[in-house]
């Protein structure tokens, strides 16, 4: 497992796991840009789409989801350097009120136009204001549970928490460390 900087202040990282050339976030935004695999997706995940969000056309679903992936981009890739990722990132858990050690954590867009968006980015918090993305996923059920693709993104983010914990990386300052040690 690897890092990538994402952000040049070091605030916001990638994984980039040992089976792949790109980092996560380059992964999920390319394929939320990928017309062939969203038109593949959307029409595996059709009832979903249609119960939950109420959109039964495929190429709707196709364009909605290239808006707000363009629209999420911006988000997480043009922030100034002052910006505070944690008016970006909230807790995974709807219901969690306190920190936690290495929580888990989620970014979407607020405000869209025509129905909440389905897009995620999920990531581990180091500590305020720093984060490690662990990957993405469209997300059109109520809970993370109810499909394989979004269980695998959990299973990816306590993956990567683990690997944290494992390796004594429980802040930024043992995150730099780790990264000093390796290179």
């Amino acid at each position: 497992m690897n890092f990538d900087l994402i952000t040049e202040n070091g605030t916001l990282w990638a994984v980039r796991y040992d089976c792949c050339l790109d980092n996560v976030l380059d992964t999920i935004l390319d394929q939320w840009n990928d017309v062939v695999w969203l038109r593949s997706f959307f029409k595996q995940n059709m009832d979903d789409l249609a119960s939950y969000f109420k959109i039964t056309d495929v190429n709707q679903a196709i364009y909605d989801t290239i808006e707000d992936s363009d629209r999420l981009q911006c988000l997480i890739l043009d922030i100034s350097p002052d910006a505070n990722l944690d008016r970006i990132f909230r807790p995974l858990e709807n219901d969690r009120i306190s920190e936690m050690l290495l929580g888990k954590e989620k970014a979407r867009l607020r405000n869209t136009h025509c129905h909440a968006s389905w897009l995620r980015i999920y990531a581990i918090k180091l500590e305020p204001g720093i984060y490690i993305i662990t990957g993405g996923a469209i997300k059109l059920t109520r809970t993370m549970q109810e499909r394989e693709h979004t269980l695998v993104e959990l299973a990816r983010m306590e993956k990567v928490r683990n690997f944290l914990l494992d390796n004594d990386i429980v802040d930024f300052d043992s995150f730099n460390d780790y990264l000093k040690e390796i290179r």
